[in-house]
């Protein structure tokens, strides 16, 4: 794999720590500024709302960037954001800082899985988009529980700190590391948008939206559910996070070769894994060890859908397709937001702690619906012909039927 794949993967570290160790750092964060944990809670939403919102935005303003330049000024943006974070003084200037932090997360991701799949032969882009991913879920495995730890040892802005290091050694790996590439001959904003409005990669951000909302249904409320229904200590939950971390590693370590040898029957195959998953640990959650293998699971099959996703968006979107990879993560944004409140209804409504994992197989089962009718509209994955050829065609026969 190319050294370039691991400046990618090192951005994607520093990036998937960011975005989740704040989860763990709520309550220390609340405490600093004299703000409740659910106030805090809007510091998740904005980096949120900074990824929905920068993924199209700052890819469509840099479409024209050559890929090197475009993917140091992304991490530079990020490491702003997080410095931004360090220096906050109060909440407000603390929100703004995790808003900047998230605008350049989709558009890295996206113009990164471009560059990593151009790197590599064309049987070898799953792989290389997968190994770029590996950064984030190592950030989940490590750098989340690690960071956690230090924020809560040395304060939280230690952690940002540490982040905001992260997002310089990244910059500087990708100047150094990732190769002058030559612009797509679809490349411009206009280009970019058309191949965004492709039926088939419209078809493949819905799978992503409903697909992936199953995992974050459950995600969301996994601490609660295993301290509350499975049983675990408090001090459990760092463990558990890790193991859902392990999980994802794994899925992306199967996910490159398996999408590189048949991409649809894998996405198929993971979504279905996904719903099965999901609804078995409605059950398996009052049980500790079944709990635990099955939290494995979910993140695994989880993440396993994440690299075929990817793939199809950007073969679909084949002559300009930053924009659509770099949508691919507001798409998972949204999943995130919307599993997260779907579960949240479920839990209010009084269905129990279990009940958000019921809703994420039907939100996985909805997101298969929707990729094998894209499937069936796809037929061979050849392009569909114009209009006026199939009309001409039509003329023909009827005229041939009328001659016989």
């Amino acid at each position: 794999m190319p050294l370039a794949v691991l400046a990618l993967a090192i951005g994607a570290f520093g990036i998937g720590m960011t975005e989740f160790v704040m989860m763990g750092l709520l309550p220390d964060v609340a405490e600093d500024l004299g703000t409740s944990v659910p106030t805090a809670g809007h510091l998740v939403s904005a980096y949120a709302v900074g990824v929905v919102v920068g993924a199209p935005l700052l890819t469509a303003v840099g479409a024209r960037v050559p890929r090197r330049r475009m993917l140091v000024a992304l991490m530079a943006l990020f490491t702003v954001g997080n410095l931004a974070s360090v220096l906050a003084p109060g909440f407000g200037t603390l929100l703004a800082g995790r808003l900047l932090a998230g605008l350049p997360h989709g558009a890295f991701f996206g113009v990164g899985a471009v560059v990593a799949a151009r790197l590599v032969a064309p049987d070898r882009r799953a792989r290389a988009v997968a190994a770029m991913f590996l950064g984030l879920t190592v950030a989940n495995v490590v750098g989340v529980p690690a960071g956690t730890a230090l924020g809560q040892h040395f304060g939280w802005r230690a952690t940002f700190l540490v982040v905001t290091a992260v997002g310089v050694v990244a910059m500087a790996a990708l100047a150094a590391l990732v190769p002058r590439l030559p612009r797509e001959p679809g490349a411009g904003l206009g280009g970019e948008l058309r191949a965004l409005a492709d039926r088939q990669v419209v078809l493949g951000l819905l799978t992503a939206v409903f697909g992936f909302a199953g995992v974050f249904a459950v995600y969301s409320y996994l601490a609660s559910t295993v301290t509350e229904v499975t049983g675990l200590a408090q001090s459990s939950v760092t463990l558990v996070l890790a193991l859902f971390g392990i999980g994802m590693t794994l899925g992306a370590l199967v996910a490159g070769p398996l999408t590189d040898r048949a991409l649809r029957p894998t996405l198929y195959g993971s979504l279905a894994a996904l719903a099965l998953v999901l609804l078995a640990f409605h059950f398996t959650a009052h049980v500790r060890w079944a709990a635990l293998v099955t939290v494995v699971l979910i993140g695994a099959v989880g993440f396993l859908t994440t690299t075929p996703l990817q793939l199809l968006v950007m073969n679909k979107a084949r002559a300009a397709p930053t924009l659509a990879s770099a949508s691919n993560h507001s798409a998972f944004n949204l999943a995130n937001a919307g599993g997260a409140w779907l579960g949240g209804l479920a839990v209010s409504a009084g269905w129990g702690w279990t009940s958000p994992s019921l809703v994420g197989a039907g939100l996985a089962v909805l997101g298969l619906g929707v990729a094998v009718a894209a499937g069936r509209l796809d037929r061979d994955g050849a392009p569909p012909r114009p209009a006026s050829r199939v009309v001409s065609r039509g003329v023909r026969r009827t005229r041939d039927r009328l001659r016989v």
